[in-house]
């Protein structure tokens, strides 16, 4: 993950090539959104990756800069995805099995200048055809980064949703999951979440719909 100041203009990414052989790739930035309650990424010049292109030498590193080419955000955070694709050798002769190439994903986020505090979660359990559906609802101008959630009921029964990285709450958005419960797991009553916000411990209430 990579945060940007408002004053700054250009950050950077190193990549590094652990590997015998050269690696060869194509770095792309895009507007990272979730207005339908998914992640949505839409290609962008607002920043831009140099070089696009790269080509890293066996035991070798590789400094990608991230320009930001428009004027700072007003009030609120904005959140970015850079894709990193791996690409073949170029010339290489063609392979009659399968070639697996690897795609890395990092979050990159922009601050205004203004103070924008931290996120303000509502969390929401709501059942449907295709079984439980967790939402969370971010009404602060800063992203929730969401792990470790659990969800307990009146009878301390806990229910693990993920041990690990859910994902990300943007700011001013909403971000819905399925997840796995026992039919029954609201009839006791509320329920309450804990989780590691922007890994920080957080505990609230859950609005069951």
């Amino acid at each position: 993950m990579v945060d940007m100041s408002a004053d700054a203009n250009a950050t950077g990414i190193t990549l590094k090539n652990p590997g015998e052989k050269p690696l060869f790739g194509q770095v792309r930035v895009f507007r990272w959104d979730q207005a339908s309650g998914e992640d949505t990424l839409t290609p962008t010049q607002d920043l831009v990756a140099s070089p696009p292109l790269i080509q890293i030498g066996a035991h070798a590193d590789q400094l990608v800069r991230l320009v930001r080419t428009t004027a700072q955000p007003s009030n609120a955070e904005q959140g970015y995805r850079v894709l990193i694709d791996e690409l073949p050798e170029p010339d290489a002769a063609p392979t009659s099995g399968v070639t697996i190439r690897l795609r890395y994903s990092v979050p990159v986020f922009v601050e205004p200048s203004v103070d924008i505090g931290q996120p303000k979660l509502s969390w929401h359990l709501s059942r449907g055809a295709q079984g439980w559906l967790l939402r969370v609802d971010n009404a602060g101008k800063k992203r929730a980064q969401i792990a470790a959630v659990q969800l307990i009921d009146n009878a301390g029964n806990a229910y693990v949703i993920n041990k690990g990285l859910l994902g990300y709450a943007l700011a001013g958005r909403e971000r819905h999951w399925p997840v796995t419960l026992p039919d029954n797991a609201a009839q006791n009553g509320p329920l309450k979440v804990r989780a590691a916000v922007n890994s920080l411990p957080a505990e609230a209430t859950v609005n069951v719909e």
